[in-house]
């Protein structure tokens, strides 16, 4: 069995030959750079400085040689664009050493050591402090209140990091031919691996809210101001629909998994009432995911972090095949109750393994052992990628990723 077929095979609730694996498909299930370079040093493997594919949250796309080392079974089709020498420069991690940044990322040093990005306008819109670990939010376009229309909303989205700011393949997205290159690479990276393909397209709803108005006035804003939100979503929703219409038709056919992000929870559970996420977010949430099933042969997944168990039977229902990164750590995330109520109706992709308390405070031998524990309770049936509870962040030791992949081979 080749690592499709697995992937594949577990989404729809068998149970493949051995436990697929993820390590760097999405930014969400990858590795810091400052993480990666230390892995890299302990393996002895001279992949060289880390891409950081991801600037925001600062994030390395992973070796082929690496992925291959750990017998990782999916891959972003964006690691098919930069890939000249030529589309990466150097600068100093946060610990001193070395990575790569994309060329068109510049971001400038202030005399406290910080660093400032901005707007193609020169807004600043992001910071990360000296020594930081990624780049924090600034610009909020709609902070002080809601606009009368939004015929400024793409001018104001333009000036939110996370869009301004994208990683591969959509930092080409404004290229002439883009659409058509994308699917010429996704299509040769399918003929020349065996690896499950994805692609990541966001579509956020919740989250656009917070990234336009600041979470704060947006978690007030549904219950104080519903109609302004329903104004906004509304707005939202002709964009995303016409981005997966492009998505579903150069890619639809190549690509296996199609992922989604909406944070909707906190450590103690969801940000909302599950009647709220009912009347806002879960029929627009349901129409992207039925447009992705009408239109193409990917799998629909979402990136929902925190305590969200009251609100899983409801994404579910919209339409999503699997979550990511199931925060067993959160209030009402128990991995053995949450295999059993839903384990049958959604694929966990993530919950291998926490990142906040084991993979970066424990012993490579506890590593193991919790590892152990989590596979033996989500692995049966089918329905589980491994993955980490979130990214690999800068302080893991390396000893413990090794660990933590070694107890996956046994």
């Amino acid at each position: 069995m080749n690592s499709r077929q697995r992937v594949l095979m577990s989404i729809r609730h068998q149970e493949p030959d051995r436990l697929p694996v993820d390590l760097g498909s999405t930014p969400s299930s990858g590795i810091s750079a400052i993480a990666y370079n230390a892995l890299n040093h302990h393996l002895g493997m001279n992949l060289g400085p880390a891409k950081v594919y991801d600037v925001v949250q600062q994030l390395a796309q992973p070796d082929d040689r690496l992925l291959d080392h750990f017998g990782i079974d999916v891959v972003d089709v964006g690691r098919t664009f930069n890939t000249r020498d030529s589309d990466w420069y150097e600068y100093t991690l946060a610990d001193g050493n070395a990575g790569l940044y994309p060329t068109g990322f510049r971001p400038e040093q202030a005399e406290d050591g910080s660093w400032i990005a901005k707007a193609k306008d020169g807004t600043p819109i992001a910071e990360m402090p000296s020594g930081g670990m990624f780049f924090d939010q600034t610009c909020f376009p709609f902070f002080d209140d809601y606009p009368e229309n939004f015929d400024g909303l793409d001018d104001a989205m333009s000036k939110v990091l996370w869009a301004a700011f994208a990683h591969s393949p959509w930092d080409h997205v404004n290229d002439e031919g883009f659409w058509e290159t994308l699917r010429s690479n996704a299509l040769h990276l399918r003929e020349t691996t065996d690896k499950a393909l994805m692609v990541v397209v966001g579509c956020n709803l919740f989250e656009w809210g917070t990234f336009v108005r600041r979470i704060d006035n947006f978690l007030m804003d549904l219950v104080a101001e519903p109609d302004n939100v329903q104004r906004l979503l509304d707005e939202l929703m002709p964009r995303h629909l016409a981005f997966l219409e492009k998505v579903c038709h150069y890619l639809g056919d190549v690509v296996d998994v199609c992922r989604f992000g909406d944070d909707l929870g906190m450590d103690s559970g969801p940000f909302m009432r599950p009647e709220t996420y009912r009347k806002l977010f879960k029929p627009r949430h349901t129409m992207l995911c039925d447009y992705v099933k009408k239109n193409s042969s990917m799998h629909t997944f979402l990136h929902c972090c925190g305590g969200i168990r009251p609100l899983i039977s409801d994404l579910i229902d919209a339409g999503f095949d699997i979550l990511n990164p199931v925060q067993t750590a959160c209030e009402g995330m128990n991995p053995r109750e949450l295999k059993s109520e839903f384990g049958n109706d959604i694929t966990f992709w993530g919950g291998g393994c926490d990142t906040r308390h084991i993979l970066n405070n424990a012993t490579p031998d506890e590593v193991k052992r919790h590892v152990r524990e989590q596979v033996e309770i989500f692995a049966p049936g089918g329905g589980f990628i491994f993955n980490t509870v979130h990214n690999i962040l800068p302080d893991v030791p390396p000893e413990n990723i090794v660990a933590m992949f070694d107890a996956l081979k046994r």
